[in-house]
């Protein structure tokens, strides 16, 4: 019954650690509006909403996803027919408080904020004027769950949120990323970045065809034109970022998880949560600002027990980036040898393909 705070390394089964509990003390009284789980990202609260669907089957659970990008009306007709549990991203739940009173979160016994950290972050997308509202809209009498893979700078608001003598559970691992993950770091002169990711794209699918491959990149355009030019390359790959539509984000997780496609080019709303078990390597095409960002990202592999591979390719601009992750991950990281000739060899074709696809995909 205590409130809890639990930090856990990636792919260790946090969501299970809550849906589970959740549905053991539903089935002794199932009624309206149970639970509410908060998550950052629309792909993730559908990922926990077939969780919940999965394990709750036999009890004959009502979900209901609430996320920006689809439908509203159809979103508030499924919350008047007070589902047991609502997962949801804070900005769309909020906008249906503000909009109907078809529906009341009054009577919900648990709230689980999952990747807390980055829910109650301040920052780019700042969620704090949705909580407020939500928190206000749910009773006092109820309890709070946080989970995250990194709960660091916010735990004081973490704290003030579970209030009643919460329960605090860090998994004790010597590093922060996983035991079957290698991580490794590439140095490149930026102007040859991008003809060493298609070289390494090009040997992990000559020597492994059936492996899973994401590739993590820092705006939403700089996704689009590496997508466009992996195809032009002959890729089987897809994009994932924020400036395209829900459903199209969908789609393309649908095709990645069910190996249609093998590459998997995102902007960090992939990099937290998100369970593919097919995925063997990471490749971070920008070396990340902040050394969480890149706990989250290089967590899409080496999931339950698995094993996977991280590759970061790293300017002469990024060096004391990496040492921010290696002080942080307390690891660390190898150099990865690539041959430079072979990647001189298709140098030209490459920036060629990136400049011609930079054009057809326009300013932004």
């Amino acid at each position: 019954g205590r409130d809890c705070l639990a930090c856990a390394q990636t792919g260790s089964g946090k969501t299970a650690a809550f849906v589970l509990p959740v549905l053991h003390v539903l089935a002794q009284d199932p009624y309206g509006i149970f639970c509410l789980v908060l998550t950052p990202t629309r792909e993730l609260a559908y990922q926990i909403a077939e969780q919940f669907r999965v394990l709750g089957k036999p009890l004959g659970l009502k979900d209901c996803v609430v996320v920006g990008g689809l439908d509203m009306v159809s979103q508030a007709l499924a919350l008047a027919r007070r589902p047991h549990v609502v997962v949801a991203t804070p900005g769309r739940l909020a906008d249906h408080l503000r909009s109907s009173s078809t529906f009341s979160l009054g009577k919900i016994q648990f709230l689980v904020l999952d990747e807390a950290d980055r829910l109650l972050e301040q920052g780019s997308a700042d969620f704090s004027a949705d909580l407020e509202l939500i928190l206000g809209a749910v009773p006092a009498r109820r309890q709070t769950l946080l989970f995250s893979a990194t709960l660091t700078g916010t735990l004081c608001q973490l704290r003030a949120l579970a209030a009643n003598s919460p329960f605090c559970w860090e998994a004790t691992a010597p590093v922060r990323t996983v035991e079957g993950l290698e991580q490794r770091y590439l140095l490149v002169p930026e102007a040859l970045k991008d003809a060493y990711l298609v070289h390494l794209v090009q040997s992990f699918q000559d020597q492994h065809e059936d492996w899973a491959i994401i590739i993590f990149t820092k705006t939403c355009k700089d996704c689009q034109v590496l997508n466009m030019m992996l195809r032009r390359f002959s890729f089987p790959s897809v994009a994932l970022h924020s400036m395209m539509k829900q459903k199209q984000r969908f789609a393309a997780l649908a095709k990645f998880k069910s190996s249609i496609f093998k590459i998997l080019i995102a902007t960090d709303v992939a990099a937290r949560g998100l369970d593919i078990p097919a995925v063997q390597v990471v490749i971070n095409h920008n070396t990340p600002g902040l050394p969480k960002i890149y706990i989250h990202r290089v967590g899409r592999t080496a999931r339950a027990g698995r094993k996977g591979m991280a590759i970061t390719l790293v300017t002469q601009y990024d060096i004391h980036l990496v040492h921010a992750i290696e002080e942080e991950i307390k690891l660390q990281l190898p150099e990865f040898s690539v041959e430079e000739q072979l990647v001189l060899d298709i140098l030209t074709q490459v920036n060629v393909t990136r400049r011609e696809c930079e054009i057809v995909s326009g300013p932004g």
